[in-house]
């Protein structure tokens, strides 16, 4: 290796480093996840399992002068690396193995706010696999829709036509770009190209705008075909979203951001790269030396900073674009999908752990929504204690019905049905393709034996329900009919949601209940009552609901206060 190359990157290294120094020094400002992105890359650094290959940082930057910029204030320059970049990349492509030379991580989670060249970073990465490997590379770019895979392959397009480098070693053919040297290629895939990703054997995939995927579908079929690839790396690219039912919000982001954080030493994957750029709990959008914190490079140029004073006017005018700009600008995950009935983010900080062991020998209400006989079927029960409400659900589910909603579709119902930890069994499966109430039944007697409960009321939605709640009566217990207009619950349905918001009511974290509570949406009358509304809800809503029904006798029986006005007929 020539002096003059091992001197040069020495030298880039060393800018990679002061940066580093800079933003834990604090001067520059950066948000708490990028800090402890930043402490586990100098930690890295000290592993003797790792070694940093500075030769590679060197040729990535060397390649990505050969392309320019394709639009924005530096449109049709060479594409020179900030600090920041030699961040992202010092970590996916030169931060390696002692035992085999290999990279380190294998996947990444990758969050910020727009026009910080997300999309022109991993169309140089992906090029630079796919040209500069040994062996054939399978590229895969993939959105939820054929405009998101575009992006980034349009960028692509761009940087190739514009180097001379590669000029006669490429063609673009059928939507494909396909590198003559050994037949490397990158392609787009999107949700409705799925199956076509079916038998691929992947070296990169990259998900961009995953806060925009409604399932994890395609994420999956990339992951699964990774596993004969001896350097694989699955790359995750978004922003922060506004329907935090989705997996990137409610699977990913959860997840690493324990993973990158210290205060969850237990919780650890050495080989994701984590990197979140957002600001922080308690910081004010208006002030604007927060902004560097999730816009790393737009906040490098004063255009930059003039296009976020612009779109933080328009918001404060016009509430309806504040989502997209906390969303797009601020990196902020917010709960303001269009009638929305809970803030997830608000849903998630009421966990608590307990069993219903925590509340043997206790009062409780159990809800009941039995729903078609064909699909998801629930019961709820609600506790009272120490003036806190605790919640519980479980349903059932024809066996049939599983089947079919496993094969076309990626909500974990598995998962729920079959658990290591048995109160996390929430999902019962019945034999057949209808609902036997007779499992039903025959759980609750299970519960009410097992725990010494007494239920006080099953408090239950009419439909369907006649023949069941029947039997109920015939056994002993007191049922009461729950109207399902907004005149009966508008208070119950309000009172949930408050007491969730004011950390009064706990659930224990089931997922088939946070699953259902998110796929809630709500409907409003005249006068400004609400409920629940099932025919507008993305999904099953049966948990929710059933808690629903018995939140509004709960408020009566378990509560504090004199009791809800409640009266059938009105409805």
């Amino acid at each position: 290796m020539p002096e003059y190359l091992i001197q040069q990157s020495e030298e880039l290294f060393n800018k990679l480093m002061r940066y580093c120094e800079q933003c834990l020094e604090g001067e520059i400002t950066i948000g708490q996840k990028q800090r402890w992105a930043i402490e586990r890359f100098l930690k890295d650094l000290e592993d003797p399992r790792y070694y940093f290959d500075k030769i590679e940082l060197l040729k990535f930057k060397t390649w990505t002068r050969t392309f320019k910029h394709r639009a924005g204030v530096l449109a049709g320059k060479p594409i020179n690396l900030i600090p920041f970049q030699l961040f992202e990349v010092g970590n996916l492509l030169c931060l390696k193995r002692r035992d085999n030379g290999r990279r380190k991580f294998k996947k990444a989670y990758i969050q910020m706010g727009r026009k910080n060249a997300k999309t022109q970073m991993l169309a140089l990465i992906s090029s630079y696999i796919a040209y500069n490997s040994n062996e054939q590379q399978e590229i895969y770019v993939a959105g939820w829709v054929s405009d998101q895979s575009k992006n980034l392959y349009r960028d692509l397009e761009f940087q190739l036509a514009g180097c001379d480098k590669l000029k006669g070693k490429y063609k673009t053919s059928y939507g494909k770009i396909t590198f003559k040297k050994d037949g490397s290629f990158i392609q787009p895939l999107t949700r409705e190209s799925r199956k076509s990703g079916d038998g691929t054997n992947p070296s990169l995939g990259i998900v961009d705008e995953y806060h925009a995927h409604q399932t994890s579908e395609i994420y999956d079929v990339i992951m699964s075909g990774m596993g004969a690839r001896p350097e694989p790396l699955m790359i995750i690219i978004t922003t922060a979203g506004f329907d935090l039912t989705h997996p990137c919000y409610n699977v990913e982001y959860k997840m690493v951001s324990k993973i990158i954080n210290p205060a969850y030493p237990d919780i650890d994957d050495e080989e994701y790269f984590i990197l979140i750029c957002e600001l922080d709990e308690g910081d004010d959008i208006k002030d604007e030396s927060v902004w560097p914190k999730a816009n790393p490079i737009v906040c490098t140029y004063p255009e930059g900073w003039e296009g976020i004073r612009s779109a933080l006017k328009s918001a404060l005018i016009s509430p309806e674009k504040m989502r997209d700009f906390l969303t797009k600008r601020m990196d902020k995950w917010v709960n303001m999908r269009e009638s929305g009935y809970m803030d997830m983010q608000k849903w998630d900080r009421c966990q608590r752990e307990f069993t219903l062991e925590d509340f043997r020998g206790m009062d409780c209400i159990l809800g009941m929504d039995l729903s078609v006989r064909n699909d998801l079927t629930s019961i709820g029960l609600e506790f009272s204690k120490d003036g806190d409400y605790y919640v519980f659900q479980h349903s059932f589910m024809p066996e049939d019905k599983y089947q079919e909603r496993m094969a076309r579709s990626n909500t974990p119902f598995d998962i729920w049905v079959n658990n290591e930890d048995p109160n996390k069994e929430t999902l019962t499966l019945c034999s057949g393709s209808v609902i036997d109430y007779n499992d039903v039944y025959a759980y609750i007697q299970h519960i009410e034996d097992t725990y010494d409960l007494t239920i006080l009321e099953v408090a239950y939605d009419p439909y369907n329900a006649t023949q069941f709640v029947q039997r109920l009566e015939e056994e002993g217990y007191i049922c009461v009919e729950i109207r399902q207009g907004p005149l009966t619950l508008n208070e119950p349905t309000k009172d949930f949601r408050d007491c969730a918001y004011d950390d009064t009511l706990h659930h224990n974290g089931d997922g088939l209940l946070t699953w259902a509570i998110g796929n809630a949406v709500t409907r409003q009358n005249a006068q400004e009552y609400i409920l629940l509304d099932k025919a507008k809800s993305e999904d099953k809503i049966d948990p929710a609901a059933a808690l629903m029904n018995a939140h509004c006798r709960a408020m009566e029986l378990l509560g504090n206060d004199d009791g809800i006005f409640w009266c059938p007929d009105l409805d």
